[in-house]
């Protein structure tokens, strides 16, 4: 918190960036990824709620799919993309199909297969709302990741380059 009170608009100190360490190189570096990408994810809880009215694990699910062909993604293969239980995605699921987002039918031959996409309803929601989640991700790296998990990152990406923040990627197609 002291650091917060020297500098509020810099991102917060990490006592384990300043050497010393005992962990490897890879694994503090992941830490500092972690931490960074934590904070990004709390920014874009409130966001996700208000544009879209899911939460952020729905919103997971959404941007997965949205990643995807219309015709969507097994709820198996969705599971193990999003490293979630298979009874807690069912509950997500059901909320984003009540809420007439997603789409949800038995796969052909598979009688216990089941095939998820997004709703051209969810589609055109998360086009609109695209350009807020964006500046919000970006708003909130540039704040929380300091020089220390710049550096982290490019210990894990090496061929990493700095650019300025309007060039930050969209998610890889999955």
């Amino acid at each position: 918190m002291a650091d917060l009170d020297k500098d509020p608009a810099g991102p917060p100190g990490c006592p384990s960036a300043e050497g010393g360490s005992l962990l490897p190189a890879e694994l503090h570096a992941w830490m500092l990824l972690l931490a960074a990408t934590g904070a990004v994810e709390q920014r874009l809880r409130t966001v996700v709620k208000e544009r879209l009215g899911v939460s952020h694990d729905e919103f997971l699910i959404l941007c997965l799919l949205a990643a995807q062909p219309e015709q969507g993604l097994r709820m198996t293969q969705v599971a193990e993309l999003l490293g979630r239980p298979k009874t807690r995605l069912t509950y997500q699921i059901a909320c984003l199909q009540h809420s007439g987002l997603i789409t949800r039918q038995s796969v052909c031959g598979d009688k216990r297969g089941v095939q998820v996409a997004l709703t051209h309803q969810a589609r055109s929601l998360l086009q609109e709302a695209s350009g807020s989640l964006a500046e919000t991700v970006t708003d909130a790296l540039g704040r929380f990741m300091g020089p220390a998990q710049r550096e982290a990152v490019r210990g894990l990406l090496p061929d990493l380059v700095e650019g300025p923040a309007s060039e930050v990627p969209g998610p890889a197609p999955v």
